[in-house]
């Protein structure tokens, strides 16, 4: 339904002409993106007329929907007021600042963990209205930021500190005084989500418990009372989780709630003074930039986690995100500049040894995963013959504590194979990798296993593809 009209909308056919997006491409474009949030939408070129010549405001997540298909197009973000929607309900920037003040740090993130609650309990709430509205310049400040200054002098917040500021008498601040055994077990429920994460996918119920984590028991936490050892600790504990959660809610296709998750972790990171976990969350944002087709930032959010922890670092850290540079070179059709980030990348991790300081959330990096990621970036850059020689590598020794990465593995294989001509053997692995897919709860692995099936689409009447695409509906119908 849209509002009673009010007179031509001149600001939005302005932008969709500096745009280039006709009406229907518009429609199209906005139906998509609240397909990607369960909304199922039927808007066509005339409604998007009408929204021109005649003023009528679409209700609900529509006016973000359009913000976000036409900021897509022109590669920035547009805020409503821009198209003339902004009397549209206002979509909250909450989770989107970096503030150079440590308290307003804390408040920043505590505000997006209790607005994320209210989100999954009322179906989807604020997620929904936010739908589609990742920005990739949305990462430049912090970034910057951090790059300037990735520690803060204290991050102490003592009783009277925190009168002086007036927050003891506000009902969002903890009187507790918090302790290393309560950072403790933070850290324990980041290591559990990780597991389960691995396992069973972002969208397991079990791993949707962390955003639960975070507002009920470290915000709290973060609102107490606490010396500046205690809140390095702290907020590293809380980094951690933030990037757990961001990464969960990427890997089911929420990628407006992952960014926010991630921008706060790197504030929260900066906190605890931990470089390393910084560049951690560099990484992550560096891979969705490029998993949404943003190769050129995810190369310098990349190089931004390797300038910071140049002599900081262990040796397998380095090596990750010199790693996930090559995946956004590779993306960006640098085949050189790919080459040399994944020389680089293996002699880090062959200088790595047992006993080195290694973070607790590098662990699921091992060989393993070096030859899977290589194989994706020779997957894009169309090197076939390299892709199944680093694909055999990444699958001699399957794990059931890593199962969505076996299951990605398996269709890179199988993407290897068709592209050599080998459409036997790219059918069964596709099989294979369906099979996995459908024991975990992964919107990725899922659009792993589309673009597939895309790529079998010339081959649609063979038994072989019709049995393979049989197999994978239930998985390609079923919910994010």
């Amino acid at each position: 339904m849209s509002r009673e009209p009010r007179g031509p909308n001149e600001k939005l056919g302005t932008v969709l002409a500096l745009a280039g997006i006709s009406n229907a491409g518009l429609a199209r474009r906005v139906n998509d993106l609240g397909a990607q949030r369960g909304l199922t939408l039927r808007y066509d070129k005339t409604s998007v007329a009408r929204w021109v010549s005649k003023g009528m405001v679409p209700q609900g997540a529509a006016p973000h929907l359009i913000a976000a298909a036409i900021g897509s197009k022109l590669g920035r973000p547009v805020p409503l007021h821009e198209i003339g929607l902004a009397d549209a309900d206002p979509a909250p920037e909450v989770g989107l600042a970096f503030p150079r003040d440590v308290g307003q740090a804390v408040r920043s993130a505590t505000e997006l963990y209790r607005l994320d609650l209210a989100g999954r309990r009322g179906g989807g709430g604020i997620w929904q209205s936010l739908a589609g509205s990742f920005s990739v310049s949305a990462y430049a400040t912090p970034a910057s930021r951090w790059l300037i200054s990735p520690a803060d002098s204290s991050v102490a917040r003592e009783p009277k500190e925190r009168e002086r500021e007036g927050e003891v008498s506000s009902p969002e601040c903890s009187s507790q005084r918090v302790g290393h055994s309560d950072v403790s077990k933070l850290r324990e429920a980041a290591e559990d989500a990780r597991r389960w994460d691995s396992k069973y996918g972002g969208g397991d119920w079990r791993s949707s418990m962390v955003p639960e984590c975070l507002r009920v028991d470290a915000a709290p936490l973060l609102l107490g009372s606490y010396s500046d050892e205690v809140g390095r600790a702290l907020f590293g504990a809380t980094a951690e989780l933030t990037r757990l959660a961001g990464w969960m809610a990427f890997d089911t296709g929420q990628q407006e709630a992952a960014q926010r998750y991630y921008i706060q972790a790197l504030r929260l990171a900066r906190a605890a003074a931990d470089v390393p976990l910084g560049g951690y969350v560099l990484a992550s944002m560096s891979l969705q930039a490029t998993y949404r087709g943003f190769a050129d930032e995810g190369v310098d959010l990349a190089q931004a986690a390797l300038e910071r922890n140049r002599g900081l670092a262990t040796a397998r850290t380095m090596s990750f995100f010199r790693l996930v540079e090559a995946r956004a070179q590779a993306k960006a059709g640098d085949g050189p500049a790919c080459g040399t980030a994944l020389k680089a990348a293996e002699g880090w991790l062959e200088r790595s040894r047992a006993g080195d300081p290694d973070p607790s959330w590098l662990d699921f990096y091992t060989h393993e995963r070096f030859a899977a990621d290589a194989a994706e970036c020779y997957r894009d850059l169309r090197l076939p013959r390299q892709v199944r020689r680093f694909t055999e590598q990444a699958l001699a020794r399957p794990t059931e504590e890593f199962v969505r990465s076996h299951g990605l593995r398996l269709v890179v294989s199988a993407v290897a194979e068709l592209e050599s001509g080998n459409l036997d053997a790219a059918c069964a692995q596709g099989v294979r990798a369906v099979e996995v897919a459908g024991r975990i709860s992964s919107a990725r692995t899922t659009e792993y296993v589309r673009d597939l099936l895309h790529r079998l689409e010339p081959y649609g009447d063979e038994p072989r593809v019709v049995e393979l695409r049989e197999r994978a509906r239930p998985l390609l119908v079923a919910p994010a």
